[in-house]
């Protein structure tokens, strides 16, 4: 124990001797997680908060235009900018590609008549099999042009979709409410009240929004639930670039060699850097939750709330950090050269990230991915760290989770065993 001790003080002199790599093992982590939170939370509270600014230009002059325009306004999530319908069709585009608005639309000249058209046929058609209205009285249904939607090229899919749906919605409600209209007028033989009409269209069920959690809790995770836990297992994971390059360090310079020759056994040396390194991965986590918890909310973000089973996080912080600390010595003692340790480091953190769910949803992943992501270690340590901050739940909860980090762990931990073995460096 004696040993171990001393070999921990001094990797830990080692360690801090190197004050640009250990301030960026801290820095870069909470800078990333800071950036991308905000962008998060931004994208998350886009509807709310930062509305879609988007040109309409009103080429019909009737009354379904001019509705259709007030239930795109009703819907919540646009910045409406009305513009002339006898404008120049240029002036969209170019006012689009100087980022003045990202969506645009245009409503056709004939779209209130083909409105009224069409919701006196469905009037007649449905007079007509309640015997209320003769074959004789037929409605032509002018055909319409198009609604013309322009979009800027830097809007992704997404938004698009939800666009698109939201003005089949406005289109939806302009068209139910014409045909309320004919068929009351066809029926009573005047005009509709406005109280029955809006009785009618506008009396929507409430939707309650429940998040599904194991504690029971109501509420409903923000940006920074999701985004903290995530980005600090990158941060842990990226420990491979410092201590994968002292591996190599301690190979080149022969270290190993002359840890054969004394006492302290080598198994002893590293036990010794997985502790020191295990230690600075654990204060990262807390450096991180700490800044979600007291700098978010003095610039802006959601305060990041920690899950009430605090060992449980205490544990799985621990577990994840170990597992970072294996891969990062494992890709040390297979690399021949830092440049090599840094280089595949840093891309296998990557790919194992986009893999394990951190870059994209693991329920959005595609099926041919749905079974690689479980080797990826960082799949493991989301998937424990969400039970905790997400679904509010307990150590024994997420014990499958933790139990496949271990087993990953235990794989890391005797390949690199072997792989030293092979090159007698033990």
């Amino acid at each position: 124990m004696f040993k171990l001790w001393t070999t921990i003080k001094k990797d830990f002199r080692i360690l801090t001797r190197d004050k640009v790599g250990l301030a960026m093992m801290f820095a870069m982590p909470i800078l990333l997680v800071i950036v991308i939170a905000s962008v998060q939370n931004s994208t998350f509270e886009l509807v709310n908060n930062n509305k879609i600014s988007i040109l309409i230009d009103n080429k019909d002059r009737g009354e379904a235009g001019r509705r259709l325009i007030n239930a795109i306004e009703k819907i919540g999530m646009f910045h409406l900018q009305i513009i002339s319908g006898t404008q120049d069709q240029k002036e969209i585009p170019e006012r689009m590609h100087a980022k003045d608005a990202l969506v645009a639309i245009v409503i056709p000249e004939n779209f209130s008549a083909f409105i009224s058209s069409k919701a006196k046929d469905i009037a007649d058609k449905s007079l007509k099999d309640i015997n209320l209205s003769d074959d004789t009285n037929k409605t032509t249904v002018i055909r319409p042009d198009s609604i013309i939607l322009y979009y800027h090229p830097v809007l992704q899919q997404s938004f698009r979709q939800s666009i698109n749906g939201a003005l089949e919605s406005a289109l939806q409600v302009v068209e139910g409410d014409e045909i309320v209209k004919n068929l009351y007028y066809s029926l009573h033989e005047k005009e509709i009240p406005v109280s029955l009409e809006n009785n009618i269209l506008h009396s929507n069920i409430p939707i309650s929004e429940v998040p599904v959690s194991r504690s029971g809790s109501r509420n409903i995770p923000n940006a920074s639930q999701h985004n903290v836990p995530a980005w600090t297992i990158f941060a842990m994971f990226f420990v491979v670039i410092s201590l994968g390059s002292s591996v190599v360090r301690e190979k080149s310079s022969g270290s190993f060699m002359r840890l054969k020759t004394m006492p302290t056994s080598y198994f002893t040396a590293l036990l010794s850097k997985q502790i020191t390194y295990l230690l600075v991965t654990f204060i990262q986590a807390v450096v991180i939750f700490l800044i979600g918890i007291w700098l978010f909310p003095k610039i802006g973000l959601p305060k990041l709330y920690l899950p009430a089973d605090i060992p449980a996080l205490i544990i799985v912080t621990l577990i994840c950090g170990w597992c970072a600390v294996s891969f990062a010595i494992c890709v040390g003692v297979f690399a021949q050269t830092q440049e090599q340790s840094n280089g595949f480091g840093a891309v296998s953190i990557i790919i194992l990230a986009a893999i394990g769910g951190l870059l994209v949803p693991s329920f959005a992943m595609p099926t041919s991915l749905q079974g690689i992501m479980k080797i990826s270690p960082l799949h493991w340590a989301l998937e424990s760290y969400y039970g905790l901050f997400l679904e509010g739940g307990k150590l024994k909860d997420i014990l499958m989770n933790i139990l496949s980090l271990l087993i990953i762990i235990a794989i890391i931990q005797l390949v690199t065993l072997s792989a030293l073995k092979r090159k007698n460096l033990i």
